[in-house]
């Protein structure tokens, strides 16, 4: 039998590997850790939790960047 091709193996790791630590969006949004830790608290900014760390889809950064641009161009 022989094993699935490499391309294939990496397209089904690369979701997992599309998580941001709380640093990693820190320097993105340029916000200080206690601003990025509210938008988490508060649901604004979608996380995960493992074990004890958090962290942050890309897709769920993306989102929250363009929910931002929505609400102020209404």
């Amino acid at each position: 039998m022989t094993s699935p091709p490499l391309a294939v193996l990496h397209a089904e790791a690369a979701p997992a590997l599309d998580q941001l630590t709380v640093p990693q969006v820190m320097v993105r949004l340029q916000l200080g850790r206690s601003a990025v830790y509210d938008l988490l608290r508060t649901g604004r900014l979608a996380s995960l939790t493992l074990g004890r760390a958090r962290r942050i889809p890309t897709h769920a950064l993306t989102d929250f960047i363009r929910t931002r641009l929505e609400q102020e161009a209404a």
